[in-house]
């Protein structure tokens, strides 16, 4: 079986960075029809770094335009998928709303994204599917207390 590498970038932007923070999040259908939420995320196109990536990822699923505040870190796994076994690597990043004032509406146009929801950032870790997402958020407190 041929081996192929695969990189993503994404994250989890905030509408701000206060105590009461929300984060947005895509829901996707998986095969049986369950409504399974992520962190919005999605292929480097040519050219695009990691940080470029990740905002434009996820302005496209989520509508919010966000600035990078910092990185929450990288997953990697393996998977089958015609015929090929793909090692996929997504790193994730922290980004905070860049037009907080009239730039917070979500928006689920994405064909790939069934449903999108802010969600108080202390329930963002209970409605994520993946544990290796919910171990990212364990970064958010110390990238927020970063000077901006």
């Amino acid at each position: 079986m041929r081996r192929v590498d695969e990189t993503s970038a994404g994250g989890l932007v905030l509408d701000h960075p206060g105590p009461t923070a929300r984060g947005a999040l895509i829901g996707r259908l998986d095969r049986r029809g369950r409504l399974l939420w992520s962190l919005p995320k999605g292929h480097l196109e040519a050219g695009e770094t990691e940080v470029q990536a990740a905002v434009r990822e996820v302005h496209e699923e989520t509508g919010i335009l966000g600035a990078v505040r910092g990185k929450l870190g990288t997953i990697d796994f393996w998977f089958v998928a015609e015929g090929r076994r793909v090692h996929k690597t997504v790193h994730h990043y922290l980004l905070l709303a860049a037009d907080p004032v009239g730039g917070l509406e979500l928006s689920d146009a994405d064909v790939e994204v069934s449903e999108v929801a802010w969600v108080p950032l202390p329930e963002v870790a209970a409605r994520l599917a993946y544990a290796d997402e919910r171990r990212l958020l364990e970064r958010v407190p110390e990238l927020l207390a970063r000077p901006a």
